[in-house]
C-alpha cells in the first residue's frame, strides 16, 4: 500500500544519512517516476526532503529539521513489540513483519527492539487452531463470509454462516466473533467447536460491531464461579495445585494436605478438572457435585466390568444425592 510505502521511506530517510533514488526504486520494488512522487507527497506532509545531484546524490531529511522518535519510551516500544511478536506467533501474518521492521526503525540508536525485549509472548495457538486462524483472518480482512458446522457444549451440531469480524484469545482459547445469518444476531463461536471452515466467495458490508461489544455482551456475562466446590488434595499434587489455583487460594494442612476453595462455571467443567486428579483430591462440598462424581465413577466402573456401591458420607448421610 502507497501509506505503508511512504512511511517505510520516511523511516529509511531517518535512519540513514542519503539515500539515492535508485536504491529506494529497488527496495520497494517501484519505479524511479513513482518515488519521485512520493517524494513530493512527503514534502507536502511537512517534511523537508532536501535531493542532491552527482554520483553520490540521492534524498536526505533537511538539514536542521527534527522528527522525535521519542514520542514513547523504550520500555514502550518494547511493550509493543513484545505484543506484535505475540500477535506474529498467533497469526503468522506477513503484514505483522513489516510492522515490527517499522517500530524497530523507531527505536532509538544503538537499540533493536529485540534488545529490548524483557518478555516474550507466545501466543501460539494448537496445531487445531492454526490451521484455522490464517484462512478466518484472510476472510475478516477481505470482508468474505464464513461457513461452518458448529459443536455446542450440548454435542448439537448445526451449520452456520457468518460475517466474521474478529479473533480473540480468552482464557488460553481462541475465538471467533461475528454477525450469525443462521441466528440472524451477533455470536461468539469458540474455534475447537468449529468443523470443516471455508471461506465464501460472497462478501458483506462490515457491520458497526466491536470487539468491546463482544465483552460487554457476551463475556461479562460469563459466570465463571457459577459452581463452588471445596477439595482436599493430597501432598503428592501440591506442585499441579499450586501451579493451578495459584498460592494465595491453597491452604496447607497439619497433614500435608492441601485444601482450595473452587469455583468453576458449570458442573461439567468441575467434574473434569477433579477427575484430572484421580485418587489425589477429594470433594468435601457440595454434595451435588460429589452425587455428579459417583455418577461418572459409576459408569466408569461398569464400563470396565466393576461393581460400585457408595456409602453415605457425612455431608450426605441418608444418600439423598445419590443416583445409582
Amino acid at each position: 500500500m502507497k501509506i505503508d510505502r511512504l512511511l517505510a521511506i520516511t523511516m529509511t530517510l531517518l535512519n540513514q544519512q542519503r539515500v539515492s533514488a535508485t536504491e529506494l526504486a529497488e527496495r520497494f520494488e517501484v519505479s524511479l517516476r513513482t518515488i519521485y512522487r512520493d517524494m513530493e507527497t512527503i514534502n507536502q506532509a511537512g517534511i523537508p526532503i532536501a535531493s542532491f545531484a552527482g554520483s553520490d546524490g540521492g534524498y536526505e531529511i533537511m538539514s536542521g529539521y527534527h522528527i522525535s522518535k521519542q514520542l514513547l519510551s523504550l520500555d514502550d516500544f518494547s511493550s509493543i513489540y513484545t505484543a506484535l511478536r505475540g500477535a506474529k506467533s498467533a497469526t503468522d501474518s506477513s503484514d505483522i513483519d513489516g510492522l515490527l521492521e517499522r517500530i524497530s526503525a523507531l527505536m532509538p540508536a544503538q537499540t533493536s527492539a529485540r534488545g529490548a525485549v524483557h518478555v516474550d509472548i507466545d501466543l501460539k495457538p494448537t496445531p487445531n487452531d492454526r490451521v484455522k486462524i490464517a484462512p478466518l483472518h484472510k476472510a475478516i480482512k477481505e470482508l468474505h463470509m464464513v461457513q461452518f458446522v458448529y459443536l455446542d457444549n450440548k454435542g448439537v451440531e448445526t451449520k452456520r454462516t457468518i460475517e466474521p469480524m474478529g479473533l480473540f484469545l480468552k482464557g488460553y482459547v481462541w475465538y471467533l466473533y461475528g454477525y450469525c445469518l443462521t441466528r440472524s444476531d451477533y455470536r461468539v463461536f469458540r474455534l475447537t467447536r468449529m468443523l470443516q471452515p471455508r471461506s465464501l466467495p460472497e462478501t458483506f458490508v462490515r457491520r458497526n460491531y466491536t470487539l468491546h461489544d463482544v465483552e460487554q455482551q457476551f463475556i461479562s456475562k460469563a459466570d465463571f464461579a457459577r459452581v463452588k466446590a471445596l477439595l482436599r488434595f493430597d501432598p503428592a499434587v501440591k506442585t499441579r495445585v499450586r501451579d493451578e489455583f495459584g498460592y494465595d487460594q491453597v491452604t496447607s494442612n497439619p497433614d500435608g494436605s492441601l485444601s482450595v476453595t473452587a469455583h468453576y462455571s458449570s458442573t461439567d467443567r468441575a467434574v473434569q478438572n477433579i477427575l484430572g486428579y484421580s485418587s489425589n483430591v477429594t470433594v468435601i462440598e457440595p454434595p451435588e457435585l460429589i452425587a455428579e462424581l459417583r455418577r461418572h465413577i459409576r459408569n466408569m466402573a461398569n464400563m470396565y466390568g466393576a461393581s460400585l456401591s457408595f456409602a453415605p458420607t457425612d455431608n450426605d448421610p441418608d444418600n439423598k444425592y445419590y443416583n445409582p
